[in-house]
Parts: structure tokens; C-alpha cells; sequence
């Protein structure tokens, strides 16, 4: 029979947290916290192969699992001395969601499950608390039919709202039993109206719709959103995690609260978190109610009036500051912690490792290894490469004038600006319009998924540092300010609210995540100071890794940012980009719609300065890093003249018609251009022009070994070669210009010419190119092009549709396709080491700055990766991880 239960409690469990793919991440911590002899709630996990039959099965059950969660019910039952379902001796539950991957507020929970109209009767005989029973019961009924009956939670929200306001109270402790009775009765009658059947009464009825309803909520829409976001295959599933209930919210002798072992802003080395008194869980992150510090030093430094779980509970507070510290020490990562303290006795939840922003993350993984917790291979591993993107990117300059119109929570740092908007739906419109937003809401719920991830940053007027708000955007690296209580939104009239004035849509505002502070308009930012922890993660980074990390760049602007990013040269420099300015796309098109070799030359002559002066300055910055130029690579007619102004502007410079410059013009023009006539295509047709390059090329570095005292080694990339011949007769060319600029010159010049194998055939025939191509550069963008078939500049339109019916799982545009395009990869670079076998062999599409991809390469032992300047960083840490991995 096969095994879908697992159970925990009294100090024993039937997992651990190694089996976090069978169990869930909550379910496999809870089990190794019991295996602790932490006090953990007794409880059972159903697992992920449960939830992956039940959508093999057209959501529906294994015929034995019924008998284990009954079973295992019973046990909970023995453990804790009650009987679900039974009013002389009740015990309740929550139902959880808990997929391998940590997806904090994506998923279901539900609450109090059992309480019924009797078994509520006898747990307030039971606490000998009236109020504390009706109010866990309205809580079920509310999250039960949001959960499993799929009613709209704003509908008993706005019940609650008009019952406080009709007896003139604010919160909901303020509540009496009987008005509790009388919340819970109109709740009932709205279910009923809603549905047509009344709120189910059987706790067995009530379980196994929560179970349902877990299962389902793997695949809700927000759900998908994050997968898609965070690159979780559909294929894990979730576990279900049924527990006994513990309470929070018994009266002033019980809390709820929030907790990270390290501030996961910061990463600073102090207890952070927050907690309410007589409260249940959901209330901490819902931001309904105000929440309060742990630690009295965190009070303090927040100036808050409300005492701290240190004051209110110190026996409490003592046992959860040793259960954090050996949660951290246990598993060797800073841990987010939930916990409920029932009557002065603490319950442990919850432990995983908690999410974190960039900054914190280097700190955190910088002092662990300091501490000896960890190693530095380890360090170093522990940093999510992308993240890193949060560091590089502005923060506002402290000289810049602050116009605040508003203060909250430093919920998540950073800063960004953008024009206010007050739904999900309007972020991500805009986003699509090429428009930078700010997502104002009073607090976001997990329906708002795809709004964060449109916006620059997120403001919300309630909630706390642990609220749905802050956690997300501290997971997706935004800058997040939330609870700026002094701001009021009104999304009917669609204004916000601040000191007297009024904002609407469209107004533009900025948000310091690091400050709280909301400020009107645009404000000037900086660039941030890559040292501290950054500098060492990435000193040991270097240390370890294999790889090296080259840019693509051909401005001296992005050269010089490679550089500080720490490039160790270049990898791709596209000199057609350097053909459109102004004072060049003349000449150019000049050459281009030349009927003779000599008037090409001509013109050509104009042009040759120009790009001598750019790779000498190019070779300049680099100071004796290798720099691979490519030739002309796109097909001719993408640098002609489109309107008949700019016709008549190159017509006059030729001194011919403009009529006879049209005609030539079309007759230039191609059905499928990105198979057409290009690359080394070009310098087969017009050899002229790959010689003024390479002259260019070579002058360039005679003049920047003198300025810079080192010598340049130029590379030379031949574009798009299928046929090796074709490879042949370019080089002859290039070595031809050589041997004339050495001569001409006096001084030596080391150089290397090379292919970028963009083309299947190129792959295949690898073992020939290798006979004259000294280096491979994959251009894995048009390798993936020509593999698939498919033009990136149209496979948006169908990707994605593709992605969402699991035909493909990511973008191969995005990260490279290991199977197809790597395969080929791997072919050409074991023919050409092969013909070659000290052929230096790089990547230089945008795959160069993709983690997954650089994987691949170190993987297939590419020598180097490049990619644009920002991700330079990221392809560091990457190269490094990679190489960790491989041993």
C-alpha cells in the first residue's frame, strides 16, 4: 500500500527535513522540529505524490488515503488528549499548504476547522471563554468560505466593518461574545444566500474540502504567477499539512507572532519580528491590526508606545530566543519562524530559511562564514546570482531634496520612482507600455502577484514588515514601503490621500525602501558602492570559479561599467552599432549603395578613422584584456535611408538622383533578412569592407600598446560562418591586412582570428572550422534562432502560450535550450578541442548572464562567458557556483 501520510509529534516524526520533496518544505521542517523535541503542535503531512494523483485523477483521492488521514487524525488525537469532531473533548485543526519551494502567500490556509454550531458551545466551556470561541469560529467561517467555497473575502470584511462602526468600536478585541454570535449568524445567512445551502456543519465534510481546496490552490492563478516567476515546475505539487490547532488569540496570556532569526533587510546578527497579543497568525501578515516588536531594543529603536514580547512574556521570550538560536545553528541559514504562545506556553509552527534581500543576503552568508557556520564555498552559494541585480541598479542621492509626503515601514530597500497606480491590472498594462508605476494599495493579498512584479516598487497603508507586502517584494528585490498610516486611498475615487493634498492616477511619487519615506515626484538617485560583503562574495567568488567573465560592449560607457563590474574583457563588440551616429550613417550608406568596389572604398576611407578611434579606445579600457571584435554582422539595408528626407540627404552626398538611390535601396531589401544576406556572407561579396575593419582593428591596437604600455591581442570574429571555406577566404583577407599594418607599423602584433558558431551546420562541421578558426564564440541568441527555427522578435506572441500548456518550460531566448541548442554546443566544442585542442572556447549571447545557462557552460568546460555590463556581477557569482557544484 502506498505510503501518503506522514505523521509528527510528541518528540518523534516519521520524516525529516532531507525528504522536503516528498513532504513539503513545512512539512519536512516540522518534522525534523519535532525530531528536535521542539514543542511542535502534534500533526500529519499528506504528500506531494498525493496532490500530483489527485491531478492525474481528475482531481480526485487514492482510495486509501482516507483510511491514513483518518488514522492519523486519531494519533494527533491521542497525542494532544482530544477527539476531532468530538464536543465532549474537542480538538481542532488547521490545514496548510506546503510545496517544496517556500511561495510565501501564494497558497491556502485554513483555521479552527471543526468548530461547528455545537463543538463552538464546547470550546467555550472548555477555555472558559466565550468570546474566544465565537471569535475562532466567525475566523473559520470567513477563511473556509473564502478558501473552499470560493466567496469573495471583502464580502465578511465589510459585514465586520459595518458591525464595529454600528457599536462605535475600532478593533476587533473590542468585540463581545455575543456580538461575535451575532457577526457569525449574519456570515452564515451570506453563505447561504451566496451558495443556496448553508455553511457545511460535519468537521469531516469541512477537512476534506480543505484538503480539496489546498490541492486546488496549487493551481490558482496567483499560484502560477509565482512559479512561472520563480522558475517552479508544476510537476513538484504541494503537500497538505494538517495540525492541531493551537491558540493565539485566548485572551492576554496568548500572541501570535513573526520572526527571523537575522533582520532579512539588512541581514544585521539581532532577533527581528513582530507578534500581537491575543491574536491568531493570519492577523500578523494581514496587517489588520498594528503588530508590536519582540525584543524590547527593536521597540526602542521603532519608538513604539506598545511593549515587546520581551516585557509582555519573558518566560516566553527566553524559550523562543533558544529555540531561534538552535533553529539557526541547526540548519546553518537564517530561519523564518512562526510560533503562538497559548496561555504562556509557546508553540513552535513553522521554520524555513527565510527570504531575504540582496543586501542581507551578503551579509548574512559574509558573517556566517566569519561565524564558522558555514564555509566560504558555502558563502557563496547561499547568494542568488540574480538578486544581485537589486546592488546595481540606484538608490536616492543623499544630497536630493525630499519633498515626503508620507512615512511607513522600511519594508523592503531601495528606491524607485513611477506614476501611481492603484490596481494590479493598471500596473501591468502600463508595464506593457513601456511606463515605470508604483503599486499604491491599502495592503496587497496574493492576488496581486502579477501587479508587484509589473511595478518599480510597491506603497501600502497598512500592514507591518512581516506583511504579504514586504515579504514578496523583499523576495522579488523590490523597494517596498508599507503601514504609511498617515496616507488614505480611496481606490472608487482613485486618489491618494497625503498631508492635505490629493494624487491621482498617473502622478508620479518616489519610495525610499530603506527609509519608510514616500516623497512627491522624481528624485535624483546614485549609483551603489559595490564593497563590504559584496567585495568579499565576490573575491571569493573569483577565487573559486573556473570561468572567466567577459562583457559585451562596444561603447566606452559600457566598458568602463563592465570594468568596475569586474569584466575581464571583451567578449562581444557589435561594431555596426557603432555605424549609426550621426556623422557615420552618411558614409556608411555611402558604401553601401556604392554601384563600384572603388566608390566603396571611398567611402569606406571615411569611415576607417572613425573605428580605429573606437577600438583604440575600447583597447584603452581594457588595458591588455583580450577584446573580440565582430564584423559587420547584419544584413545592409537595416542601415538604409527609410524616409525620402533621408534619401535626398544621402542622394546629395553621392551626387546622385534620388529617384536612382531609391530604386537601389529596394533593390537591397530582403524577404527573411535574418537568413539572408549577412554576416560573413558580406565580406565574401564585399572583402572591402572586412579589410577596412580588420585595418582598423589592427592600427588600433599598435596605437593603444603604446599609449597603454600593453600589449593588445585582438581577436577577430568572423560572423555567421556555415561553410569552413567561407572562414578560409575572410582570413586570407585579415592576415593579408595584418602582414601590411605590421609592416607599415614596425611592431609585432599578436592576434587570433575566430568564428561564432551560430549556425547548426557550424556545429556539425565544427572539427573543419577548427583548422583555421583559433577561438569559438557561441552566439547562442541566433543558435537558438536558427535551431528552433523561430525569430525572437516574434516568439513572444506564442512562447508564453507555449510555456502555460507545459509544451516548453522556459523561454529559450531567456535560458539556453540544454538539450537541443546545448547539445549542439557540446558537439562543436568536443569536434573543434578535437582539430584544436587549445581553441579557446565563450559564449556571448545574452545566455552569457544567465545562471542556469553558465551552468551548461562550465559544465562543457567553455573557457569564458560574456554578457552585458549590468550582469557581469551575476555571471561572477554564477561561474563560481557552477564550478562549487561540479566539484
Amino acid at each position: 500500500m502506498a505510503k501518503w501520510v506522514y505523521g509528527f509529534g510528541d518528540g518523534k516524526a516519521e520524516g525529516r527535513a532531507g525528504d522536503r520533496n516528498l513532504l513539503g518544505g513545512k512539512g519536512a521542517n516540522l518534522a525534523e522540529m519535532c525530531s528536535l523535541g521542539l514543542p511542535v503542535p502534534p500533526g500529519f503531512t499528506i504528500t506531494t505524490e498525493a496532490c500530483n494523483w489527485y491531478y492525474a485523477n481528475g482531481n480526485t483521492y487514492p482510495a486509501d488515503l482516507t483510511e491514513q488521514v483518518l488514522a492519523a487524525l486519531e494519533e494527533i488525537g491521542k497525542i494532544a488528549g482530544k477527539r476531532f469532531g468530538d464536543p465532549a473533548n474537542l480538538l481542532l485543526v488547521s490545514v496548510r499548504s506546503g510545496a517544496r519551494a517556500s511561495m510565501p502567500g501564494m497558497m491556502d490556509t485554513v483555521l479552527n476547522l471543526g468548530l461547528n454550531d455545537g463543538t463552538v458551545e464546547a470550546l467555550a466551556r472548555e477555555s472558559g471563554d466565550e468570546r474566544f470561541a465565537y471569535d475562532s469560529y466567525r475566523r473559520f467561517i470567513q477563511m473556509y468560505s473564502n478558501v473552499v467555497l470560493d466567496l469573495d473575502h471583502e464580502m465578511f470584511e465589510e459585514i465586520l466593518e459595518d458591525e464595529k462602526a454600528s457599536r462605535g468600536v475600532e478593533l476587533d478585541t473590542e468585540l463581545s461574545a455575543k456580538d461575535w454570535q451575532h457577526v457569525i449568524g449574519l456570515y452564515k445567512a451570506k453563505v447561504e444566500e451566496e451558495l443556496g445551502k448553508p455553511f457545511p456543519q460535519d468537521p469531516q465534510e469541512q477537512l476534506w474540502g480543505a484538503i480539496g481546496a489546498v490541492f486546488s490552490s496549487w493551481m490558482n492563478h496567483r499560484a502560477i504567477t509565482y512559479r512561472r516567476l520563480h522558475d517552479i515546475p508544476e510537476s513538484w505539487g504541494t503537500a497538505v499539512n494538517v495540525q492541531a490547532m493551537v491558540f493565539g488569540n485566548m485572551g492576554d496570556t496568548s500572541a501570535t507572532g513573526v520572526a527571523f532569526t537575522r533582520n532579512p533587510s539588512t541581514g544585521e546578527n539581532k532577533l527581528y519580528g513582530e507578534f500581537l497579543v491575543n491574536a491568531q497568525g493570519e492577523d500578523v501578515v494581514a496587517g489588520i491590526r498594528t503588530p508590536q516588536n519582540i525584543t524590547e531594543a527593536a521597540r526602542l529603536d521603532a519608538g513604539s508606545d506598545k511593549p515587546s514580547l520581551e516585557k509582555v512574556m519573558p518566560e516566553a521570550f527566553k524559550a523562543f530566543v533558544e529555540i531561534s538560536d538552535k533553529l539557526e545553528k541547526h540548519y546553518r541559514d537564517m530561519q523564518d519562524l512562526e510560533f503562538t504562545i497559548e496561555r504562556g506556553k509557546l508553540w513552535m509552527l513553522q521554520t524555513r530559511s527565510g527570504k531575504r534581500t540582496a543586501k542581507a543576503a551578503l551579509r548574512i552568508a559574509v558573517e556566517m562564514a566569519g561565524e564558522g557556520l558555514i564555509t566560504q564555498e558555502e558563502a557563496v552559494s547561499r547568494i542568488d546570482p540574480a538578486s544581485l541585480d537589486q546592488l546595481l541598479h540606484p538608490t536616492i542621492d543623499p544630497k536630493a531634496e525630499r519633498k515626503v509626503i508620507g512615512l511607513g515601514l522600511p519594508a523592503s530597500p531601495g528606491a524607485a520612482t513611477g506614476e501611481i497606480v492603484f490596481s494590479s491590472d493598471d500596473a501591468e498594462e502600463l508595464k506593457t507600455q513601456g511606463r515605470k508605476v508604483i503599486l499604491v494599495r491599502v495592503e496587497t493579498s496574493p492576488e496581486d502577484i502579477h501587479g508587484m512584479h509589473a511595478a518599480e516598487g510597491i506603497l501600502t497603508t497598512r500592514g507591518g514588515m512581516t506583511s504579504h507586502a514586504a515579504v514578496v517584494a523583499r523576495g522579488m528585490g523590490k523597494p517596498c514601503v508599507s503601514g504609511a498610516g498617515t496616507l488614505r486611498v480611496d481606490y472608487r475615487a482613485g486618489h491618494l490621500l497625503a498631508m492635505g493634498r490629493t494624487f491621482k492616477k498617473g502622478d508620479v511619487v518616489t519610495i525610499d525602501g530603506s527609509t519608510g519615506q514616500v516623497l512627491d515626484g522624481a528624485v535624483p538617485m546614485l549609483q551603489p558602492e559595490l564593497s563590504g560583503d559584496f567585495a568579499s562574495i565576490m573575491e571569493w567568488a573569483d577565487r573559486i570559479r573556473r570561468m572567466k567573465v567577459r562583457t559585451n560592449a562596444e561603447t566606452p560607457a559600457d566598458a568602463r561599467m563592465a570594468r568596475s563590474f569586474g569584466a575581464e574583457g571583451i567578449g562581444l563588440c557589435r561594431t555596426e552599432h557603432m555605424f549609426f551616429d550621426d556623422d557615420r550613417i552618411v558614409a556608411m550608406r555611402e558604401m553601401i549603395l556604392s554601384d563600384t568596389e572603388k566608390d566603396r572604398r571611398a567611402a569606406l576611407a571615411k569611415l576607417l578613422p572613425m573605428q580605429r578611434s573606437d577600438f583604440a579606445e575600447l583597447f584603452e579600457i581594457m588595458a591588455g584584456l583580450p577584446v573580440t571584435i565582430r564584423l559587420l554582422d547584419p544584413p545592409l539595408h537595416e542601415f538604409l535611408p527609410k524616409t525620402e528626407e533621408e534619401i535626398a540627404e544621402v542622394a546629395k552626398a553621392m551626387n546622385v538622383s534620388a529617384d536612382k538611390l531609391r530604386q537601389r535601396t529596394e533593390s537591397l531589401h530582403e524577404f527573411n533578412p535574418m537568413l539572408g544576406h549577412r554576416g560573413c556572407r558580406l565580406a565574401v561579396s564585399y572583402p572591402e569592407i572586412a579589410e577596412m575593419q580588420a585595418r582598423a582593428i589592427f592600427e588600433a591596437a599598435v596605437e593603444a600598446g603604446k599609449k597603454t604600455g600593453s600589449p593588445v591581442v585582438p581577436e577577430v570574429m568572423v560572423p555567421l560562418v556555415g561553410v569552413a571555406k567561407e572562414l578560409d577566404f575572410v582570413k586570407a583577407r585579415i592576415d593579408e591586412v595584418a602582414r601590411n599594418v605590421i609592416e607599415e607599423s614596425g611592431t609585432k602584433i599578436d592576434y587570433l582570428v575566430g568564428t561564432m558558431i551560430e549556425l547548426p551546420r557550424a556545429a556539425i562541421r565544427a572539427h573543419v572550422i577548427a583548422e583555421a578558426a583559433e577561438f569559438f564564440s557561441f552566439g547562442t541568441n541566433d543558435l537558438t534562432q536558427t535551431t528552433f527555427g523561430i525569430s525572437r522578435d516574434d516568439a513572444s506572441s506564442f512562447l508564453e502560450a507555449y510555456r502555460q500548456k507545459g509544451i516548453i518550460e522556459q523561454d529559450p531566448f531567456v535560458s539556453l535550450d540544454i538539450e537541443g541548442v546545448g547539445e549542439l554546443v557540446r558537439i562543436a566544442a568536443k569536434k573543434g578541442r578535437h582539430t584544436r585542442p587549445e581553441i579557446k572556447l565563450g559564449i556571448c549571447g545574452e545566455h552569457g548572464g544567465d545562471p542556469a545557462s553558465i551552468r551548461f557552460c562550465e559544465e562543457v568546460g567553455l573557457d569564458y562567458v560574456s554578457c552585458s555590463p549590468f550582469r557581469v556581477p551575476i555571471a561572477r557569482l554564477a561561474a563560481a557556483q557552477a564550478a562549487v557544484k561540479k566539484g
